[in-house]
């Protein structure tokens, strides 16, 4: 397998990957989408709410904020010795006070401790009038998006096989005037080689060949060389939500591997 790193800056991540099989990316995919743990706000105590919002929408809306996650120092809370009761090794407390006429934001969430300020901070909660007012504290804990959406760090992890245009050679002049009545940023013909130049305008080329019925021109992918892109919610890095997941993942095969073993 080779792996090249397309781009992996910030939340964003894109990894070019050859000799490998489909199911391997999307075992990664899956991992990413159900398995990797992120903390998300579980428990809301609203001490005073007089918003035009009810208390269920308010909690809802704090559910789905991006809390920064270090999966180095916290354990999900049935596995921590406190035995659930919520401590600093498996839990972070927030506390929100507004008062006003003014907007309520993410960012207004006071964390317990510095190293786990919202970073996502304009993320609109409710608005206030004059003399309306929010109270409230909650708790944050790991989970993964298998147990619940609010849990799901990756958004739309995805892949595509490289796309392959192959010319019938014997009508090439039919292939130039075709390329002609292309958009110009949409193509480039390289000799008698046709190459996108951008892989994910894939369709628009395909009905354009399906409205000239181009017959000397077709598409094949290659389910060797993927294409694999994600995004996180903010709550931890591309580069670390990949190598976490890497690492889920590989526990997984070793863990299937025994059973094979036990058969």
């Amino acid at each position: 397998m080779k792996v090249k790193t397309v781009e992996l800056k910030g939340n964003k991540g894109v990894l070019k990957i050859e000799d490998t099989d489909v199911y391997f990316v999307n075992s990664l995919r899956r991992v990413m989408l159900a398995e990797l743990p992120k903390l998300a706000i579980d428990n809301v105590i609203i001490y005073d709410n007089t918003s035009a919002l009810f208390d269920e929408l308010i909690a809802h809306r704090l559910g789905l904020i991006p809390i920064p996650t270090d999966l180095q120092t916290l354990v999900f809370r049935d596995q921590c010795k406190c035995e659930g009761k919520g401590c600093p090794n498996c839990t972070v407390r927030y506390t929100l006070s507004k008062e006003g006429d003014c907007v309520v934001y993410s960012g207004d969430l006071q964390p317990e401790h510095p190293s786990f300020a919202i970073t996502e901070n304009t993320i609109p909660i409710v608005e206030l009038m004059k003399d309306q007012r929010v109270i409230l504290e909650v708790e944050a804990v790991l989970g993964r998006g298998r147990d619940h959406a609010k849990w799901q760090m990756v958004l739309a992890p995805r892949y595509r096989m490289e796309t392959k245009i192959q010319v019938d050679k014997k009508h090439i002049n039919e292939v130039k005037a075709f390329v002609e009545e292309l958009p110009k940023d949409l193509v480039e013909l390289k000799g008698d080689k046709l190459e996108l130049k951008d892989p994910s305008q894939k369709s628009i080329l395909e009905s354009y060949l399906e409205k000239h019925k181009a017959d000397y021109i077709s598409i094949t992918k290659d389910p060797s060389k993927l294409l694999f892109s994600f995004e996180t919610d903010g709550s931890m890095s591309a580069k670390a939500a990949l190598q976490e997941s890497i690492n889920i993942l590989a526990k997984k095969y070793e863990e299937f591997r025994g059973l094979l073993k036990d058969l």
